[in-house]
């Protein structure tokens, strides 16, 4: 019987809550103890998965929650497989953008090489491995264009950078020649990988229709799948300017944007009409936008598509692993064999051309170790398997071959970073001779705020790019970029308030002078700022809604009618004397120090008598608010130029969430009323004035 939509779409949706929550929880536990979250999000799929805790059936959900009788690939809903598809698209469309199309076409001759002896070596090491491991698991194998041999090979191929980018920036070597080098050969790796795949899918395609097929005839299919990628790549790149410009005419950053990713399923579509993979056309749309201006716009403006369907992507596939097979004998000695091979594939395939290219064995080898990770697209590949059919009408890759590639993916991404670590730890060079500029060296700025940080990053980047540099973003999450041009070479790190760069010393003051100019202009535009930041507050002008939040952060022991100060300072000591009597303020100090600082930007001192001294300060650990009332008047430097006598003191913690703006709001809105306000003034207690604050609102509801 067949389900009802609406018990359909509801069954989605508690699963989507629930793969949300999870693999946010494992991403997070899995950067803890320092391993990428994709591994992390893989692990949540597994647990929540049909084969653990999602097949235990409850109330409402016979067969689990993500148990289903007819599934897609023996593991999960049509609705969430069509969801990892979508999500697929994105992340190689994604991929796509961060590629440096200029790179692929201009750079090095060494990334080319080394690149491609990757993936050859690695193609053919994965499928002479598969014909060794298929008749242990009990599959049939008819020879190296087997094509459960070739889907191996392809996966294979696959290197996840943004682990070795990771590594690269945590040890300063991003500059190095090896560094260098890994990064521009991982931009050959991916291209050449995605080209292996649209042969491969025209192969599978061909063999699906069950017609004895000649290796001839193969080779014509493989050809022709070939034909159809090139040809599309070639003119969404000679049309990338054109296709831009059309994007643009739906309007603003993120509905351009919104309407690129739109091009990229358009293009994913035929392909699959062409059976060849979705994702092929997705890498190709970013592939030809990557060489765009709006490149670097719409990898941020669709970033939050990418953070929310992306772990999705990974939480399914790990859905698809069958915990009570995944540490059987045969897939373990299986996965073993694999993963040997795939380790020794990188560090044969592009450390042996290496050596040819001015590498000594130890640049070699770090290179080699650089390029061992698999990830992302290794996965896709393996999901794309488990629901193409061969021949035989069954799917490519089973479950047994599945839980293979899983254990590679995880442990090649495992043992990547220790081996790169060792690697990169060996004294001396690794070229064979002395590079010209020597030793690379690094600087950073501590510029205290994280959004000033990320400003002054845009701006580096941007002005790269108009001095010809090509822009690669390694890793998006981690903060780190890398700029090319010629023989410059230029890294760039965000991490929190700290933005470093990491170049030759010899292109160092090219560096340090572009940001020089950069804290200039920002300072300049926020100097410009500064008359709007003085502007007159008329309370008579103002309307603010008198809000219960107020109360909840206000108690009375926080209240005094009576301050004893004389001066701003004293008066300002004071309140911070009554905050902490809130229990919220952890320092003093710090919470005194950050109030002065918001009073050198501009007076909190008011009109009407009204001082609001506030700050986002590490002294508190939550919103905070103080009263106090001085009869006599203070000098508190305010707006009209006369004395203040009602003082209201405002911390919030500087990281996290809290409700300054509301809770100032809601005090000015009371005070706009001139009767409260002289009352007030006036009152003899805490108990008052808490009294003369909830008519204040009452009054606001009446109106």
């Amino acid at each position: 019987m067949e389900e009802n939509i609406t018990e359909v779409v509801t069954n989605l949706v508690f699963q989507l809550a629930v793969i949300i929550f999870a693999v946010r929880v494992f991403g997070r536990l899995a950067v803890k103890v320092g391993i990428p979250s994709v591994l992390g999000e893989l692990v949540a799929g597994i647990i929540i998965g049909p084969f653990a805790l999602g097949g235990i059936a409850f109330p409402g959900f016979p067969h689990g929650l993500f148990g289903v009788e007819n599934s897609i690939a023996g593991a999960v809903s049509p609705e969430l497989y069509a969801l990892a598809q979508i999500a697929s698209i994105i992340l190689l469309f994604s991929s796509g953008l961060e590629t440096d199309l200029s790179l692929f076409l201009k750079y090095s001759v060494s990334g080319g090489v080394i690149g491609l002896g990757g993936v050859a070596v690695s193609f053919v090491f994965g499928d002479m491995c598969a014909m060794w491991i298929l008749p242990i698991l009990g599959i049939d194998c008819t020879g190296f264009m087997d094509i459960k041999c070739l889907f191996l090979g392809i996966m294979s191929t696959a290197t996840s950078v943004g682990i070795t980018a990771r590594i690269l920036s945590d040890k300063k070597k991003m500059d190095s020649p090896e560094g260098v080098t890994i990064l521009a050969s991982a931009v050959f790796d991916d291209v050449l990988g995605i080209v292996l795949l649209a042969v491969v899918m025209g192969i599978v395609a061909a063999l699906g229709s069950g017609k004895p097929l000649s290796g001839g005839a193969v080779g014509l299919i493989a050809l022709k799948a070939f034909g159809i990628w090139l040809l599309a790549t070639v003119v969404f790149i000679l049309l990338s300017k054109k296709i831009a410009s059309f994007v643009r005419l739906f309007g603003g950053t993120f509905d351009f944007s919104i309407a690129a990713l739109g091009v990229a399923f358009l293009l994913a579509g035929f392909f699959e009409k062409q059976s060849i993979a979705m994702i092929i056309g997705a890498y190709t749309t970013g592939l030809a936008l990557s060489g765009t201006d709006i490149a670097p716009v719409i990898e941020e403006r669709i970033h939050g598509l990418y953070k929310f369907f992306v772990p999705i992507f990974f939480a399914v596939t790990g859905m698809s692993v069958d915990i009570t097979h995944l540490f059987s004998k045969n897939v373990l000695i299986c996965g073993g064999i694999y993963t040997l091979f795939a380790v020794l594939a990188k560090l044969l395939g592009c450390g042996g051309p290496a050596l040819a290219l001015g590498f000594n064995l130890k640049g070699g080898f770090r290179i080699g170790a650089g390029m061992i990770p698999r990830g992302e697209v290794a996965l896709i590949i393996a999901g794309i398997g488990l629901t193409a059919k061969g021949a035989d009408g069954l799917p490519v890759i089973n479950a047994e071959l599945f839980n293979v590639v899983i254990l590679m993916t995880l442990v090649t991404t495992l043992v990547a970073p220790p081996i790169l670590n060792v690697a990169l730890g060996i004294k001396g060079r690794g070229t064979k001779k002395e590079v010209g500029s020597g030793e690379g060296s690094q600087f950073s700025w501590d510029f205290k705020d994280t959004e000033i940080t990320r400003l002054v990053a845009d701006m580096f980047l941007r002005d790269l790019r108009r001095e010809g540099f090509y822009v690669q973003t390694m890793s998006i999450d981690d903060g780190i970029s890398q700029a090319r041009k010629d023989s410059i070479s230029i890294s760039i790190k965000e991490e929190g308030s700290v933005f470093s760069i990491e170049t030759a010393k010899a292109d160092m003051g090219f560096a340090k002078g572009l940001v020089y100019e950069e804290t200039l202009q920002l300072k300049k535009s926020l100097e410009e700022l500064s008359p709007i930041s003085q502007t007159n507050l008329n309370f008579d002008e103002t309307e603010n809604r008198v809000e219960k939040v107020l109360y909840k952060v206000l108690d009375e022991s926080c209240i005094s009618c009576d301050l004893k100060a004389n001066t701003k300072d004293e008066a300002i000591k004071e309140l911070a004397d009554l905050l902490e009597k809130s229990g919220c303020v952890t320092n003093k100090e710090i919470l005194i120090s950050d109030i002065f600082e918001r009073e050198k930007a501009c007076s909190t001192g008011l009109e009407k008598g009204i001082a609001l001294p506030h700050a986002k300060t590490d002294g508190v650990d939550e919103t905070c608010v103080a009263i106090g009332i001085k009869k006599s008047g203070i000098d508190f430097a305010s707006l009209d130029g006369k004395p203040s006598n009602i003082f209201v003191m405002i911390a919030s913690p500087a990281s996290g969430s809290g409700p300054q703006m509301r809770v100032m709001a809601a005090i000015t809105g009371a005070l706009m009323n001139e009767e409260i306000r002289e009352k007030l003034a006036n009152a003899q207690s805490a108990r008052e004035v808490m009294q003369l604050l909830k008519q204040a609102r009452k009054n606001a509801e009446s109106k």
